[in-house]
């Protein structure tokens, strides 16, 4: 299991300071949310992508892939009534999976909460066949560069589409597609009342990606979620992917979250290795 964290909480930060840090603290990999780059991937060439790419390959970082797609440019919705719209969103991630793929990255994290919403007026069977249409073939194109795109379920605080993990896996299932995977996130999954271990081992054969943050949106390990079972869960699937910190409250600093987040993670690896040892 390899661990990464997500760029946007050092937001003042130019990329190679972002990634001397993290390479520093013992980070194996980076994700990049793309608004931190251009609020339109389009706007950025061949040229820039390889540059971003090398800066993390020097630090010996991998860049894992992407999240928040969809918070820019404005206007992109997958289960808008408008059918232009929809397929101006489409367009769009077809960018966002050629970008992945010149970063070096192999996956999308498909979270995107206001632009899945599902809009007054429209009903969610028809917003359910729009996502359906929408993420086949996005997954068509992001075959065609290797890429993985990964169905985020979120919190109800976030969205109204795709609120559990049951409800992403039966979308994934209908989709069909080997590049169509599940994202799992550990505060999204605790607004579930449902064991998170639980959830997980139900998720394992669709399981491509893994957020790590408490369920207050602090660090793991700042505030009351427990990551032993969670931990156990992960490796009793044995999942191979990463596990990307991903932090909404940055206080007391990004530093001081990078630094003890991943302290607390290993911490616990350890404490489940040993655990595994003994009842060996």
């Amino acid at each position: 299991m390899q661990f990464a964290i997500c760029n946007e909480i050092f937001k003042e930060w130019d990329f190679p300071k972002v990634c001397d840090f993290v390479s520093s603290i013992g980070y194996d990999g980076i994700e990049i949310a793309p608004f931190t780059f251009a609020s339109d991937v389009r706007d950025l060439n061949e040229k820039d992508c390889r540059n971003i790419r090398e800066i993390a390959e020097k630090r010996k970082l991998q860049i894992v892939g992407l999240h928040w797609l969809l918070v820019s440019p404005p206007g992109l919705h997958i289960t808008h009534p408008d059918s232009s719209i929809r397929e101006e969103t489409l367009e769009y991630m077809k960018h966002l999976i050629k970008f992945c793929h010149l970063l070096g990255g192999e996956l999308l994290v498909f979270g995107s909460p206001k632009q899945r919403d599902i809009m007054p007026g429209v009903e969610k069977g028809e917003a359910w066949l729009w996502a359906k249409d929408f993420f086949l073939r996005a997954s068509e194109e992001a075959d065609r560069y290797n890429i993985f795109i990964c169905l985020e379920p979120l919190s109800p605080r976030e969205t109204n589409f795709i609120t559990t993990a049951r409800e992403a896996i039966k979308l994934i299932e209908e989709v069909s597609h080997p590049r169509f995977k599940l994202h799992l996130d550990v505060k999204a999954m605790c607004s579930e009342g449902r064991d998170i271990g639980e959830i997980i081992k139900e998720g394992a054969p669709y399981l491509m990606h893994f957020h790590a943050n408490d369920e207050s949106g602090k660090g793991p390990g700042f505030g009351e979620t427990d990551f032993q079972p969670i931990i156990r869960a992960l490796k009793s699937i044995n999942y191979q992917g990463f596990v990307s910190v991903e932090i909404f409250d940055v206080s007391p600093s990004p530093e001081i979250c990078a630094i003890e987040s991943l302290k607390y993670l290993k911490e616990v690896m350890k404490d489940e290795d040993k655990s595994e040892g003994r009842c060996s």
